[in-house]
C-alpha cells in the first residue's frame, strides 16, 4: 500500500472522514501507554498509538501493520478487546491548519507489557505509562485519548 501524494491526500481529508484504529495499550499494572505526538493533528499532546486504515487494506491487516509500526510488535485484532467506534474532529490536519480532519476511529484495547525503549519514533517522540487518574487530570493528554478510559 502506498501513501497518497500530498495534494491528493489533502483533498481526501478535506472531503471525507478517515477510518482509523486506535490502540489502547494497558500494561499488567493497569497503566495506559501514551506517546507525545510529533505530527498534526493532536501535535503536542499525549495520545494513544494508532493510525488510519488504507484503501484496500483489511481491518485485520491494518491492525497488524499498525501494531508493528506503532509499538514494534505484531498483534492480531482477534486478541484485542473492541471498545467501539468513536469520532474525532480536529481543526487542523497533517500538513497544516487550513483543512480540518474528521476520523471515524475503531478503538481496541490490548493488555501487554512493552519496553518503552524499543518503541518507534515516527509519530511520537516520547512514550510514557500513565495511571488512569493521572491521564484524566492532565491537560496535556488529548481529550480523545481520555474518552477510551472514561
Amino acid at each position: 500500500m502506498a501513501f497518497l501524494e500530498k495534494s491528493v491526500f489533502t483533498t481526501v481529508i478535506d472531503s471525507t472522514p478517515l477510518v482509523s484504529i486506535d490502540l489502547v495499550i494497558e500494561n499488567t499494572d493497569g497503566k495506559i501507554l501514551l506517546g507525545y505526538r510529533n505530527n498534526r493533528p493532536a501535535k503536542g499532546y499525549w495520545f494513544v498509538p494508532g493510525g488510519r486504515i488504507q484503501k484496500g487494506e483489511s481491518m485485520d491487516n491494518a491492525f497488524q501493520r499498525l501494531t508493528q509500526s506503532e509499538v514494534g510488535e505484531v498483534f492480531k485484532r482477534e486478541n484485542a478487546i473492541f471498545l467501539g467506534p468513536y469520532e474525532h474532529f480536529y481543526d487542523d490536519y497533517v500538513f497544516g491548519e487550513d483543512v480540518s480532519t474528521h476520523y471515524v476511529v475503531l478503538g481496541y484495547k490490548l493488555i501487554c507489557d512493552i519496553d518503552l525503549s524499543t518503541l518507534p519514533s515516527a509519530q511520537h517522540n516520547e512514550y510514557k505509562w500513565f495511571d488512569k487518574s493521572e491521564m484524566l487530570k492532565s491537560e496535556f493528554v488529548h481529550k480523545h485519548s481520555k474518552w477510551y478510559i472514561e
